[in-house]
């Protein structure tokens, strides 16, 4: 096996894994710290695996993530997988006027996976099996680069500051209608600004799920966010993903953000899942909702 870099500040690939076999402790310990180094690592050629070969190796790295269910479950695939594609329950591409176009709008903001809810997350792993044959790339940005590039007052500022992450925020900004009983099924979570990732630096924790900072109103808390987004989001922190049939691409939740970038939804099939692991090693310190200061309005 080896581990090639894929760009100057994070993102790796792995070449010569076959994940058709029970992932063994050599395997297991290579993606581990790789993951350490890089936070992105694509393991290539796994075309011809299957969801049980995916949720199994996701398995080695922590306890799965459930999708929460909305309305009716899917059953295109087993329920330990997000769908992240454009097609409906038959393997067809979904109707123009579908819901499942408008809540993959919110997918095209940076943001890191399931950062609203409060039990920690750890890695993402998204499977291709089909790519749009044009565009659809994911972009990625190194949270831990940022952190570090970012102006000292800006640090100084951002120490010891929290934030409320929602996951309807970011569906509500991708265009996607809000039902009372859905958003009542997400409760939202409080984060640190400031993370610290699993290679030991400091990263910076936002992206398009965070809804207001603690103790600023929606104004201030919006211009700071863009402010952050603006200065995350430049190219030399930017790793972006061209999918290929096959490519298991993992990454760390904790120090990156991510996005879908769009793709001629209505024509063309793309047809990714994904696992999400949490890390039972991690216990949360900062205070639940209920526990925070009130928030300005």
């Amino acid at each position: 096996m080896q581990v090639n870099r894929l760009h100057p500040v994070f993102a790796a690939e792995l070449i010569g894994a076959d994940l058709a076999l029970p992932p063994d402790a050599p395997l297991v310990d290579l993606v581990e710290q790789s993951m350490r180094d890089y936070a992105i690592l694509v393991i290539r050629g796994q075309g011809h695996v299957g969801d049980d070969e995916h949720i199994r190796f996701s398995e080695a790295f922590g306890p799965l993530e459930l999708p929460p269910v909305f309305g009716t479950p899917q059953t295109r695939f087993r329920p330990e997988l997000y769908d992240a594609s454009n097609l409906d329950e038959t393997g067809e591409i979904a109707a123009a006027d579908s819901l499942r176009h408008k809540f993959s709008r919110g997918n095209e903001l940076f943001h890191s996976d399931s950062s609203f809810n409060e039990k920690p997350t750890k890695w993402s792993l998204l499977f291709c099996h089909i790519p749009a044959p044009e565009r659809g790339e994911t972009e990625f940005v190194d949270g831990r680069a940022v952190y570090a590039a970012l102006p000292e007052a800006m640090k100084a500022r951002l120490a010891g500051m929290t934030a409320e992450h929602n996951f309807w925020i970011s569906r509500e900004r991708g265009g996607y209608p809000q039902p009372e009983a859905m958003k009542a099924a997400v409760k939202p979570a409080i984060q640190p600004v400031i993370g610290m990732s699993e290679s030991g630096d400091p990263t910076l924790f936002v992206g398009a799920h965070l809804h207001r900072f603690t103790g600023m109103d929606d104004a201030q808390s919006d211009a700071l966010l863009t402010e952050l987004l603006d200065f995350a989001s430049q190219e030399r922190f930017v790793y972006r993903h061209i999918w290929r049939p096959g490519d298991l691409l993992i990454w760390d939740n904790r120090c990156t953000l991510h996005r879908a970038m769009p793709f001629d939804y209505l024509n063309h099939k793309r047809d990714l899942r994904r696992t999400t692991i949490s890390d039972p090693r991690l216990v949360r310190t900062t205070p639940a909702p209920t526990e925070q200061p009130a928030v300005a309005q």
